[in-house]
């Protein structure tokens, strides 16, 4: 029973990392808006999910390797726990190769505060409902 409620738990601590980092990275293309030659930046929020709740159930049955360095094993993403970022493609193109669409990063931001709000609420919701039952009130 406790590894359905703690895996529940992870799983929502999981989506909130990682709206948590694309949230910074869509804030790097809004702050880069102005940059000549920069490349808008994102990921499939949906598939970095899986991936990091296949990978947490993976990394408990195996040993996994010690890493001196963040980036050493991760490949081209960094740390082998974030995604991989890819390149978006601009909707249109601008004289400076500069691909931020700031309407575009806005909404996409927008929508991405609304999940991580709702993603943090329903956390603590679960949170909430664990301590009520431990306290038998």
């Amino acid at each position: 029973m406790t590894n359905g409620i703690l895996g529940s738990i992870d799983f929502q601590a999981k989506a909130l990392e990682l709206q948590a980092q694309r949230g910074r990275v869509i804030a790097s293309n809004i702050a880069n808006a102005d940059t000549p030659n920069y490349k808008a930046r994102d990921f499939n929020f949906q598939q970095a999910l899986a991936a990091a709740t296949v990978s947490s159930a993976a990394s408990t049955a195996a040993v996994q390797p010690v890493r001196t360095n963040a980036a050493h094993l991760g490949g081209a993403g960094g740390a082998a726990g974030s995604p991989a970022l890819l390149y978006r493609a601009p909707l249109q193109s601008s004289v400076d190769g500069n691909t931020v669409d700031l309407d575009v990063e806005r909404a996409n931001f927008a929508e991405n505060s609304v999940r991580y709000e709702a993603t943090l609420r329903f956390l603590n919701g679960q949170i909430k409902q664990m301590m009520t039952a431990i306290n038998g009130q």
